[in-house]
């Protein structure tokens, strides 16, 4: 039976190692929407990054952004749903991580702010320490002290730490944080953690979507490649991991597809569509 609701990550799943969405899983995803499936997208960007992405479909897909912590709606600029970190949690993980990573080398601290539009000022909704090392793709933040870093809440707080992988930065981190206060996980190898609210991850998200459109879980297929992407992999019917993922992520998978280069998500919906 085909699915009535496709979740897919973006970065590693849906897009190339171009930043493209191909052709062909166009077309297949297309196909699907014109069956009446939906279709959600599902990454640990803000919403102000989905832009270049959703560009490149032929429908305007609900999005699943922060990793959970915020459902927009794109086709009206809406954010939907958000939870955020209250600025005491924000300083007490700062502060359980800075504690954590004496002696470790150098670090930063960054938060989304999640706004009210996909254009507010990037300067205004990502900030960064002067410590944090930023990425090619961070064209604006604003460079701010920690406290006023934590002082306004935040969908997530991110610790980054240039000289180790995220999962050597997880080990080290990680148990200083109370899960009670705050989930952990990362979305890329270098050296970058996330911290969103207690139970708030990617399935939480997309059942919010899923309960308005009165979809089961048993009736979604989710695709994802990193240790943020898990909790969805086992929320939905069908949970498919890349072939590059991680072992965690095949472990919470129900089967591995072909790697995003390698059109690992059209593969799998060709079967119904």
């Amino acid at each position: 039976m085909a699915p009535k609701l496709i979740v897919s990550d973006i970065d590693g799943t849906l897009l190339d190692s171009n930043g493209r969405v191909s052709p062909r899983l166009r077309d297949t995803l297309a196909r699907a929407v014109r069956t009446g499936t939906k279709v959600v997208l599902a990454t640990g960007r803000p919403h102000r990054w989905l832009a270049p992405v959703l560009d490149q479909l032929p429908f305007t897909p609900m999005c699943v952004c922060a990793n959970g912590a915020v459902v927009y709606d794109p086709s009206r600029d809406e954010v939907l749903h958000r939870h955020e970190l209250a600025p005491d949690t924000l300083a007490d993980i700062a502060r359980a991580a800075t504690d954590a990573l004496d002696g470790h080398g150098n670090f930063g601290f960054g938060v989304e702010r999640v706004g009210s539009s996909a254009f507010d000022p990037e300067e205004e909704c990502f900030l960064i320490t002067p410590g944090y090392s930023t990425d090619l793709w961070d064209i604006g933040y604003g460079v701010v002290d920690v406290d006023e870093l934590v002082s306004v809440p935040a969908a997530k707080i991110l610790v980054r730490h240039e000289g180790m992988s995220s999962a050597e930065l997880f080990d080290v981190v990680a148990p200083a944080v109370d899960p009670e206060r705050a989930h952990v996980t990362y979305s890329m190898d270098d050296g970058l953690l996330e911290f969103s609210a207690p139970g708030i991850n990617k399935a939480a998200g997309v059942s919010i979507i899923a309960a308005d459109l009165r979809i089961d879980p048993s009736q979604v297929v989710a695709f994802g490649d990193m240790p943020n992407d898990i909790e969805m992999l086992s929320w939905a019917g069908m949970g498919v991991a890349m072939a590059d993922s991680a072992p965690i992520v095949h472990d919470a998978a129900d089967q591995t597809t072909a790697s995003n280069d390698d059109f690992g998500v059209a593969r799998v919906i060709e079967q119904w569509f």
